[in-house]
């Protein structure tokens, strides 16, 4: 891919310049990342914290969503996942700009998409996971309800900013194919008037 006519290639409007924190902190998607980093650290610490209590009929401790370990250990290990993630990210997007190849640039923004479609996804399953496990949950002696309510909750939340995650990375391929398609436009016309001037000078 040609670096001329593409310094905007996949987000790297600030090639060559300095870092501006303020400008950075005040972007859409850092603000979407940040929310995601909030909310996978309150599913996981909800659970890490609250989410395990003694059963009547169990000496060991068991999982608030209806005694479900798996639910307790798949949503946790969702959340940890994106929070490290969302902190990487976050430091990408930071160095992405500074990138002077367009292709690494694509390629940084391409695996941004991979692991946000797939997270959006995985957040739906621990959502149903938990939403459906807390509805059967009838034995509630002991259960914290408020952690319960909000780790479901959140998971909820954490389907929207990585859906909205995905489709900053969507618009941003997208943008960069519209400035392609307008470049080869532009050089298309450009030689098609060169051609008409030969010939009128012939």
């Amino acid at each position: 891919m040609e670096e001329t006519g593409g310094a905007s290639a996949y987000g790297a409007k600030l090639a060559g310049g300095g870092f501006d924190f303020n400008k950075f902190i005040r972007q859409p998607q850092t603000i979407v990342r940040l929310l995601s980093w909030i909310f996978a650290m309150v599913v996981f610490a909800c659970i890490t914290t609250e989410g395990y209590i003694n059963s009547a009929h169990s000496a060991e401790a068991k999982c608030i969503f209806n005694q479900n370990d798996s639910a307790c250990q798949y949503a946790v290990g969702i959340g940890v996942i994106a929070f490290l993630a969302c902190v990487g990210f976050l430091v990408l997007d930071v160095y992405v700009p500074f990138m002077s190849n367009a292709q690494e640039r694509k390629y940084a923004v391409m695996a941004d998409l991979g692991f946000s479609g797939a997270w959006t996804f995985l957040w739906f399953v621990c959502f149903c996971l938990l939403a459906s496990q807390w509805g059967s949950t009838h034995d509630i002696r002991g259960v914290p309800m408020d952690a319960g309510r909000a780790t479901v909750a959140f998971s909820f939340f954490s389907i929207a900013t990585w859906v909205s995650g995905t489709l900053f990375c969507i618009f941003l391929i997208s943008k960069q194919q519209v400035d392609i398609s307008g470049n080869m436009r532009i050089c298309f016309l450009a030689k098609s008037k060169m051609r008409r001037l030969r010939r009128s000078c012939v």
